[in-house]
């Protein structure tokens, strides 16, 4: 299978309560009109960029029931997290881990790290 701008996220998976982040360029606003200024970036250590993927959520282990009645079903459920793919993270560089993927640079960021998210359709 050949990689393209439409599927080449499609094989990652984001583990947890982790989202996959593509940093925003500098300067560059949203619709809306948010943007940090430079300053923010080099003072604060924050960062912004836009959700790719993002993880199931925070594990919750169901408890082991041992009745042969019930159905093999999945083990774990998950409290899902409030990033969503297309929404803008405003995050915390020092809970981000950088990394490179298809010659691009992206973060991996826990959702304890992110501050603050922009979505472009009513919450």
């Amino acid at each position: 299978m050949r990689l393209t701008t439409d599927n080449k996220f499609k094989k990652l998976i984001v583990i947890g309560d982790r989202v996959l982040v593509r940093p925003a360029k500098p300067n560059e606003r949203t619709t809306s009109g948010l943007y940090l200024p430079p300053s923010v970036h080099e003072k604060e250590n924050v960062q912004q960029g836009y959700v790719i993927r993002s993880g199931p959520g925070y594990a919750i282990p169901l408890p082991i029931e041992s009745e042969p009645w019930k159905g093999e079903e999945e083990r774990v459920k998950y409290v899902p997290l409030q990033a969503k793919e297309g929404d803008l993270a405003i995050f915390l560089m020092s809970g981000a881990t950088e990394i490179m993927y298809e010659g691009e640079k992206y973060f991996i960021v826990p959702q304890s790290a992110i501050l603050m998210l922009e979505r472009e359709e009513a919450i």
